[in-house]
């Protein structure tokens, strides 16, 4: 039987093809993801030893705040230094300051602030205690010298001597002394750095206070890290903690997986999986059409004497040369387009600290018994099918599988379709997550059920076509299991691609609606980069200073703690603001708050309990705790976000204040084009941020959203070229089944062109069908997963986006026309003859 099985693949080699691309670009794209992961995870963790090596201990607050996206390092008093240079063992020690400070390139555009932190610090001297180091020039000596990184240098076409501004958040004019590397290379993930004297990064980052953020230590010879964290603890004051070099390094590790690798490496396999499950459909259907095809060699060799047992072991020994074949091939092809990922990473600013590519064994292991299990749970049930043909079909003349789904199956469709659309429609995210992949099986299950009646209907104008059309329709509906499960591995595809379109429109609207809603103003100014050093309070008083602005406020936030959890804070003048905004106040009076007051949106009450005259225990930037007092409740978290509270008492507290976004009204009479001008001439003296209207900035935001959907669209192409190989591979197939009814046709007077016709139009009603349930499939789930958002977050509008929608439709019916290229044309060289004599 092992003989059979390797004669029987050989024999069918060319139909099989599809079917190992399928498995081949599945696994491609999960070996570039986990070889891309282990490169980068390698890279950081070389670069984070080699840049701690020389660090034995580290001095620093005990309280850390994280809120949101953003995490605080809360300053210690400078006289800690000298408490840890006193310590017996110490052999070395230096100060660090670190905080927000963005570098503008020679074109005066500032550099990064897209994800990767735009860092300010003071230079520390000692290689030994920094992984930075001077690749040109030297240390900065005096206020207004300045050390970058060499890949913020490069990208903004800067070198030793060049002077420009760095934003920290005021612009700060500084003549480039220095160009640092991290490690060797020339930055750390995409960070860009601007690195001060002490007593400058003090006085910009620090707010003029004598603090530092931590102090790293070196120790004597002989003394262990351990020793040396147990002596300094026992110096240091309540609120400061010390951990070893070690402990930083593994901390470092940690935190680039959860915020960086570890999302970018989940959303990637999320991708991969998509990719697999959709090869998987494909395989099921190849094979089930083959087993189908081979009725009467299945039968031949059950008479000859082989057992159900072989016949089962011989299909899936096929269909494990198949998935051995496609899944070899891919690791190749996925390691050299994590090569290609990798560069395309570099040149978009995110850099990753490689030292060359990192292939690790257990991941090519793992991809390649994961392409092997996609194949054979794929060939599975149409192996065990084929087992089971009696030996007197040898004897029939048919070879086409039944077309109806059975009774069982109907059962189990409709009962998954009941449990997933119910925990679906219960409208939170887990029961989404749950019910989303009841509903998929679901459809699955009954695809056969509705494929005959929506394909006969989908059909119905192709009578336009003349006879041609009219054998499309019926050839498509006349195995509704087989167009069914050809169908379902593009339904998946289009299923998550509407999923998503109808995700990013909603999310655009709810923007849109947000912003109707609650911004009463005529110009946004909004921060250069989400994860830049955003806006000064210099430009919120130039531009508030404006003959042409009646009114302006600062909009910021950042971390703290709130009754001992970990909260975002947003600050601003909340008088200002309410003339600007609406934020629908419920209780209290947000003009009024002074001090240490407090507003809270009304879902932040309602999830933790608190109300209006509630005291809250609040850690501060700078580690102050305060008490502080509920005085209004207000609706529209989306502008306010979670708690809210007077720029004053913030400024009082952080080290750096910084807006996201500046809120502009203009003066009476004031045409909103000569309002841009002015507020326009302050900007430029602030790193140019852009300086918007109500529907530039709410196209701005769409923009962001339209972005990403961008990268998913081009993740996920990569399961629609394997649903339409699926596609064409059935076709194919299909046509090969029928060789002798296409040479009747011939015979009997049907022309070349209208032979490839009719199979043309009958992959395309295959894929319409597949399309149309895919939308369909992905409308409800994109629904549900809004209506969820909406009620967890009160933040969801919404939206059926009909041209994008329309736009996905005819994608599939052109995937359908591109499926039967190469089918129709070997459809319409058959030999009649030959044709008409096969058997």
């Amino acid at each position: 039987m092992v003989s059979t099985a390797l004669a029987m693949s050989w024999a069918h080699k060319r139909r099989l093809v599809g079917t190992t691309l399928a498995v081949l670009l599945g696994v491609t794209f999960l070996t570039a993801t986990l070889v891309l992961g282990d490169t980068a995870r390698a890279g950081f963790e070389v670069a984070f030893e080699e840049a701690n090596a020389g660090t034995d201990a580290v001095v620093r607050s005990s309280t850390s705040l994280t809120g949101g996206e953003q995490r605080a390092a809360v300053p210690l008093d400078a006289s800690i230094v000298d408490r840890a240079r006193g310590v017996a063992g110490v052999s070395r020690v230096a100060p660090t300051v670190e905080g927000f400070a963005q570098i503008v390139g020679a074109d005066g555009t500032p550099l990064g602030g897209s994800g990767p932190p735009t860092l300010g610090a003071a230079w520390i001297g000692d290689e030994n205690l920094t992984g930075w180091e001077l690749a040109e020039g030297r240390a900065p000596e005096r206020a207004g010298e300045v050390v970058v990184d060499r890949g913020s240098a490069t990208r903004g076409d800067l070198a030793v001597g060049s002077t420009t501004t760095v934003l920290a958040p005021a612009p700060v004019p500084v003549a480039i002394v220095g160009i640092a590397t991290f490690g060797g290379s020339d930055s750390l993930g995409g960070v860009t750095l601007a690195a001060f004297t002490l007593d400058e990064a003090q006085r910009l980052l620090l707010g003029g206070r004598p603090q530092v953020t931590g102090v790293v230590v070196g120790a004597h010879p002989g003394v262990s890290q351990d020793e040396l964290v147990a002596r300094l603890s026992t110096v240091l004051p309540p609120g400061v903690e010390a951990i070893t070099g070690a402990q930083l390094t593994a901390e470092q590790r940690a935190d680039i997986e959860s915020d960086f690798l570890g999302f970018f490496e989940t959303a990637l396999l999320g991708f991969a999986a998509v990719a697999l499950v959709v090869a998987g459909f494909s395989i099921f259907n190849t094979f089930s059409v083959l087993g189908a095809q081979r009725t009467r060699e299945s039968a031949l060799l059950r008479a000859l004497g082989a057992s159900r047992g072989q016949l089962l072991c011989s299909g899936l020994m096929e269909a494990g040369l198949v998935g051995l074949a496609g899944s070899a091939v891919g690791v190749g092809a996925g390691i050299g387009v994590s090569k290609g990922m990798l560069s395309l990473l570099d040149a978009n600013g995110f850099g990753l600290p490689v030292a060359g590519l990192g292939v690790a064994p257990a991941s090519v292991t793992a991809a390649v018994a994961v392409g092997m299990v996609v194949t054979l749970l794929g060939a599975a049930v149409p192996s065990w099918r084929s087992s089971r043909v009696a030996p007197l079909a040898a004897l029939r003349a048919a070879s086409v599988d039944g077309g109806h789904a059975s009774r069982p199956r109907l059962a189990a469709g409709i009962a998954f379709l009941l449990v997933g659309a119910g925990l679906a429609l219960q409208g939170g995210f887990g029961s989404v997550a749950v019910g989303a992949p009841a509903v998929l099986v679901a459809v699955a299950l009954l695809g056969p059920a509705v494929a005959r009646p929506v394909v006969a209907l989908l059909g119905a104008p192709l009578a336009v076509r003349g006879l041609p059309g009219d054998l499309a329709r019926r050839n498509a509906v006349r195995n509704p299991k087989r167009t069914s499960a050809t169908a379902a591995a593009l339904l998946i595809g289009v299923g998550v691609v509407t999923l998503f379109t109808l995700f990013g429109a909603s999310v655009s609207a709810s923007i849109e609606s947000a912003v109707q809603r609650s911004f009463g103003g005529d110009l946004v100014v909004e921060s250069s980069g989400f994860s830049g050093a955003g806006l000064s309070v210099d430009l919120l008083e130039e531009v508030r200073a404006l003959p042409e602005v009646e009114a302006a406020a600062g909009l910021g936030f950042g971390a703290v703690k709130l009754d001992g959890e970990d909260h975002q804070m947003g600050f601003a003048d909340l008088a200002a603001l309410g003339s600007i905004a609406t934020l629908d106040v419920r209780r209290g009076d947000l003009s009024s708050i002074r001090g240490t007051e407090v507003a809270i949106s009304t879902e932040t009450a309602e999830d933790e309990g608190w109300a209006l005259g509630h005291r809250l225990s609040v850690v501060l930037p700078d580690g102050a705790s305060r008490s502080m007092t509920v005085a209004a409740v207000y609706e529209e978290r989306a502008m306010g976000g979670e708690v809210l509270v007077p720029e004053e008492m913030w400024r009082a507290h952080a080290p750096q204040t910084t807006y996201s976004t500046v809120l502009v009204g203009l003066a009476e009479g004031v045409h909103l084009e000569d309002g841009r001008r002015a507020v326009a001439g302050v900007t430029q003296r602030h790193g140019n941020p852009p300086v918007r209207d109500r529907d530039e900035f709410v196209e701005s935001q769409a923009a962001e959203v339209d972005a990403l959907l961008g990268v998913i669209y081009g993740l996920l192409a990569v399961a629609i070229v394997i649903a339409m190989m699926g596609i064409g591979n059935t076709v194919s197939l299909s046509v090969h089944e029928r060789t002798r009814e296409l040479g009747l046709l011939r015979a009997v007077g049907q022309t070349r062109a209208e032979l490839r016709s009719m199979v043309r139009w009958e992959s395309v009603l295959v894929a319409t069908f597949g399309t149309a349930g895919g939308v369909c499939v992905g409308v409800f789930l994109g629904w549900a997963m809004v209506r969820a958002i909406s009620a967890s977050e009160g933040f969801g509008t919404f939206a059926l986006p009909a041209g994008p929608l329309l736009t996905v439709m005819l994608i599939g019916a052109a995937v359908g026309v591109a499926a039967s290229i190469r089918p129709a044309w070997r459809a319409s060289r058959v030999d009649v003859l030959a044709a008409v004599a096969t058997e």
